[in-house]
């Protein structure tokens, strides 16, 4: 998936764990663990702006986009 989740970097700059971020915020501690280690599928909207609002960060703090890499020998056109 092009889009990472860097919430690693926010909450090491915050000196704050899994955990105290998982209560302020209003999850569980495994939710979190699935948003943070890139195997969420989505994210509300409502969800990003609590963890903005812990961390007093902005949402492109904890999102980053990366381009995927395309398979060798793929056709870009799709042919």
């Amino acid at each position: 998936m092009p889009i990472a989740v860097v919430i690693d970097v926010m909450l090491a700059r915050r000196k704050m764990s899994v955990g105290e971020l998982a209560d302020r915020v209003g999850i569980t501690p495994a939710n979190l663990a699935v948003l943070k280690n890139g195997r969420a599928k989505a994210v509300r909207f409502a969800r990003l702006a609590a963890l903005c609002e812990v961390l007093a960060c902005q949402p492109g703090d904890l999102l980053r986009w990366e381009a995927e890499v395309e398979a060798e020998g793929a056709d870009p056109a799709g042919e």
